[in-house]
């Protein structure tokens, strides 16, 4: 490998300034930059934890030469991800003259204002979304809003503001579509294929050159933290005053950052974030569009990452049990050597992973469902959109002409320390016919399977109760039952 070049700032622009900054804390956050040291108090903190919205901004990414913008969480992005992108913020916004933005009249006409404290976000959320839909389906307007909170309006008064944004001016004619080609040029030289290391001993940030930087780093830094989305390590600086020093940001990252198909395998790099797999993922595999869907909110599907969702061992991480019941392998680095094992072998035992010292999770490569085979995801939370899991089951069947089970993988989250199998139930169901005898009888097999946790979420016995029903309801759906499983509000009005 090339030697690569080193260099000791962040470069990033700013609305319109184009920002070095040589003196960076490792978990300096790019709301407090904003507020403290840019007084730009727009963009506000409600939560520090990437839930209310309030803080949202946009930030505008190179994408396989094209320029991307997407809404994030200021809370819990960190300065260090910044390298080479731009940052917009709600002061940046302007109408033609001394006129408001088409999406600031809106919510002034429309009255999506009360208080006014979350107001900026909502505002920089519709802007993401007015861009890349000018006309955008109630449906899109209440997915792009999924992750702005608001106590007074009722978020009515707010839809109403967002159906009515183009009649006040054209998202073809907006600063940040006209100045694309200009801020693209300007992105383009300041990925100069350089390293960035800012700080010294343990109070180092890195950002490596590529996904080969990265893996000669950790060589030598084997126990540095490493930060794909932020969606989780920001908790820890904000709400668990961890340290994460010293830090490796890969967010962005050439080598990691693909997603294509070869053969009827869907191969993910580490650094592919959920907005961008998104599109060949539900297309592909339909189930896991819904799932997607529920992952967090857009702010944190632009930043959340696949490859740390595995990476991060979490035992309620949504990605790991459908990506095991789909028989998925994972691709692991360690400086110029590579291993690739079954995602299921990866977790241990709750924080405990198959990952050696400077190892790092790379890609993982997700079989497409044969014609034939069943497929089904559900999520089970307190509220149905921006929460985290209390249980999630993943369901995958094969049948015999005749109609017995040939193959069944069934994988969940928030039963066990783990990402786990049902290995008990699934050997219960092979070879047997697919009816509801069957799938009852197994169902006694879950006691043997899984001993669930009580936490904030759920309680052993629910949890149980709610794996086992799981399984019923794959068996009614998949043996084509006319009663409604599931009807949406839209379907229900």
């Amino acid at each position: 490998m090339a030697k690569v070049r080193t260099r000791n700032e962040i470069r990033f622009i700013l609305n319109g300034e184009d920002v070095a900054l040589t003196t960076v804390a490792v978990d300096a956050t790019l709301l407090d930059w904003l507020r403290l040291n840019r007084s730009l108090r727009g963009t506000k903190e409600g939560c520090a934890e990437g839930d209310c919205g309030a803080c949202t901004v946009l930030v505008g990414r190179l994408s396989a030469g094209r320029l991307v913008y997407e809404s994030v969480n200021a809370c819990i992005r960190f300065l260090g991800s910044l390298d080479g992108t731009h940052v917009v913020t709600v002061e940046h916004l302007r109408g033609d003259g001394e006129k408001l933005h088409p999406v600031q009249q809106a919510m002034v006409d429309f009255h999506g204002s009360q208080c006014g404290f979350c107001t900026p976000g909502f505002v920089m959320s519709l802007y993401a979304l007015w861009m890349r839909s000018p006309e955008p389906s109630d449906a899109a307007i209440e997915k792009a809003l999924q992750g702005n909170l608001c106590r007074c309006t009722g978020y009515e008064a707010i839809v109403r503001a967002a159906r009515a944004i183009s009649s006040y001016g054209k998202a073809a004619k907006d600063p940040l579509a006209a100045e694309r080609k200009a801020i693209t040029i300007r992105l383009s030289a300041m990925k100069d294929g350089s390293r960035v290391e800012i700080g010294v001993g343990k109070q180092r940030l890195v950002v490596p050159a590529n996904a080969d930087d990265l893996a000669s780093v950790l060589d030598k830094e084997p126990s540095a933290t490493i930060v794909a989305g932020s969606t989780d390590v920001g908790l820890w600086v904000t709400k668990h005053m961890r340290d994460i020093a010293p830090a490796v940001f890969i967010g962005n990252l050439d080598g990691l950052c693909t997603i294509s198909e070869d053969k009827g395998v869907i191969s993910i790099g580490a650094g592919v974030t959920y907005s961008d797999a998104f599109a060949l993922l539900s297309k592909r595999i339909p189930t896991l569009g819904p799932l997607f869907d529920r992952l967090g909110a857009e702010q944190v599907r632009n930043m959340g990452t696949i490859g740390g969702n595995i990476a991060n061992g979490s035992p309620i991480g949504d990605t790991p049990p459908p990506l095991i019941a789909l028989g998925a392998q994972l691709t692991l680095r360690r400086g110029k050597k590579w291993r690739t094992i079954a995602l299921e072998d990866f977790f241990i035992a709750y924080g405990k992973q198959d990952r050696l010292s400077g190892e790092f999770v790379e890609a993982v490569h997700v079989p497409v469902p044969a014609k034939g085979t069943k497929f089904a995801v559900y999520k089970i939370t307190k509220r149905r959109d921006e929460d985290i899991t209390a249980v999630l089951g993943a369901f995958y069947l094969t049948l015999a002409r005749d109609g017995s089970v040939v193959d069944i993988r069934i994988a969940y989250g928030g039963m066990a320390a783990t990402p786990k199998r049902a290995f008990r139930v699934e050997k219960a169901l092979l070879g047997k016919p697919w009816t509801e005898a069957s799938v009852e009888a197994a169902m006694a097999e879950y006691v043997s399977d899984f001993t669930p946790l009580t936490d904030m979420r759920a309680s052993a016995e629910y949890r149980a109760l709610a794996a086992r029903n799981l399984l019923l309801r794959f068996f009614a759906e998949s043996s084509g039952t006319k009663a409604p499983i599931q009807v949406t509000r839209y379907e229900a009005a």
